[in-house]
């Protein structure tokens, strides 16, 4: 009957002792998870793939070497921001087709906490001029009763620069590929933006009654060819950073 008792008095210490263990480990689990999730959402960083080249065909970028993007990155669609789900780096773009494994885009450059991005792809496979621009989306606030624009050429024709045109007012000036300005206020309103050909009355594009609303950040892009006519000629277009 000693043994017995013995026995069941070690069964009984051991259940109590895995029982422990694994509220520990399962506390553990939770706990990580728990701050895997705040630490994501602490970064606080949004993140915008915008593909400009016609054809590098649709891409995915990936952190710490999981895929972010749902769909994939196509030309000309802008998706807008998603969240960074992590700071390791590199960070790399891949093409969508799974049978092609090498990465075209590792970056590098460390990103901040509380701060928007965007990349552009832009150039060409065929004739090996694929590139990318980079840009800090966020910046100051504009002055009560002002917004901020800003343009970036990321078209290939732009290379001897772009000017652009606010109600007939020139703002930027020979804005050469691939640059891109600062932001710059405008008036609250309503405007038709216009790109010509640098010092030219050309107008390759006019963006007509856009609105430029008070403390809102504005970016303008051109991308394409202006010695095209198919889905890669020439194009512009404005979106909201803020």
């Amino acid at each position: 009957m000693k043994l017995k008792s013995k026995y069941i008095t070690f069964k009984t210490g051991c259940l109590i002792l895995l029982g422990i263990a694994g509220f520990w480990l399962a506390s553990t689990i939770t706990s990580c998870g728990k701050n895997a999730a705040t630490n994501s959402l602490g970064l606080n960083i949004k993140f915008q793939v915008l593909n400009l080249s016609p054809d590098v065909y649709p891409v995915d970028i990936y952190f710490d070497y999981l895929k972010e993007n749902k769909n994939p990155f196509y030309y000309g669609v802008s998706q807008g921001y998603f969240p960074v789900p992590s700071l390791v780096l590199p960070y790399y773009i891949k093409s969508a087709n799974r049978l092609i494994d090498t990465p075209l885009f590792f970056m590098h450059r460390v990103l901040q906490r509380n701060t928007s991005y965007s990349l552009y792809i832009t150039g060409d496979v065929a004739n090996n001029t694929l590139d990318t621009i980079f840009t800090v989306d966020t910046a100051s606030l504009a002055r009560i009763g002002f917004g901020k624009v800003r343009f970036v050429d990321a078209s290939p024709s732009g290379k001897t620069g772009l000017d652009v045109y606010a109600n007939g007012t020139r703002i930027f000036n020979k804005l050469a590929y691939p640059n891109y300005s600062d932001f710059i206020e405008l008036p609250n309103g309503f405007y038709d933006f216009q790109i010509n050909a640098p010092g030219s009355s050309t107008v390759l594009k006019t963006m007509q009654n856009v609105q430029i609303q008070d403390g809102r950040l504005y970016t303008m892009y051109s991308y394409g060819y202006t010695t095209r006519s198919d889905s890669a000629a020439f194009n512009a277009v404005i979106i909201n950073n803020r």
